[in-house]
């Protein structure tokens, strides 16, 4: 049984679940040491992707709160620095996202205070940026969960300071009115390692409360990058909307 400062006692449960939001008691995901990887090598984009961020400047991101992204952009790769929040200026539903992030080489803290990081979805669905390498935290929380909802299948870390990949196919939830027709769904390779696949998500994410869809909400929004207050860095952002593609024939 984990200790419980790895996580919470007092938390809403999950629906369907035996567990609670953030549940200490959750059984951790079996570790998985990622195939190699070169990791100076910086891949390039597919030709019908968007670069969102090719290592030059942060002119398609903005601040969450408002103005213009702060993030300190140096040798190919953009840094969390303290000054909030970041967001594309534009805005996405189904879509296919790659990106690439490391965790400071120098570890400080544990649990939740090491190399912590976020991708948003629309905004709102949370992959866990952690750095979750020999670093036991709650199991919804580790590095790839679906923060608050579902731990990865396994971890895949790679040690702090190595560069590691997300490769994400999402899905954004549908409606019809008020009512939820779909909710949205996500898949995720962490280095190259399925962690999820076509994973209903149960909400926008929430922290210490359970997800859901109380309230209607948009089927399209930026892509946001989490100020946790760690200097985890992010280069080669792309992304793919799948939408206008005929697969019919």
């Amino acid at each position: 049984m984990a200790p419980a400062e790895l996580g919470y006692d007092d938390t809403p449960s999950l629906p369907g679940s035996r567990w609670r939001v953030h549940d200490s008691r959750r059984p951790q995901p079996q570790v998985v040491t990622p195939g190699s990887a070169a990791a100076e090598q910086v891949g390039t984009a597919p030709s019908d992707a968007t670069a969102l961020f090719d290592g030059g400047d942060l002119s398609k991101w903005k601040s969450a709160k408002d103005g213009a992204a702060q993030w300190q952009v140096e040798n190919g790769h953009v840094q969390v620095n303290g000054t909030g929040d970041i967001e594309t200026v534009e805005h996405f539903s189904d879509c296919q996202v790659h990106l690439e992030w490391s965790a400071p080489a120098e570890v400080k803290g544990d649990s939740q205070g090491r190399g912590n990081s976020g991708v948003f979805l629309l905004g709102l669905y949370e992959i866990q940026v952690l750095d979750g390498y020999n670093n036991p935290t709650y199991a919804d929380g580790i590095t790839g969960a679906i923060y608050g909802q579902f731990p990865p299948l396994v971890n895949a870390c790679r040690p702090p300071g190595e560069w590691q990949s997300y490769d994400i196919i999402f899905e954004a939830p549908k409606w019809v009115g008020k009512r939820l027709h779909k909710p949205a769904s996500l898949t995720l390779l962490h280095n190259g390692v399925l962690i999820h696949h076509c994973r209903p998500a149960l909400g926008p994410t929430d922290h210490k409360a359970a997800a859901s869809y109380k309230e209607t909400s948009a089927e399209s929004g930026p892509l946001r990058l989490q100020d946790h207050g760690d200097a985890v860095r992010y280069r080669n952002i792309w992304i793919r909307p799948l939408t206008g593609y005929d697969a019919s024939g």
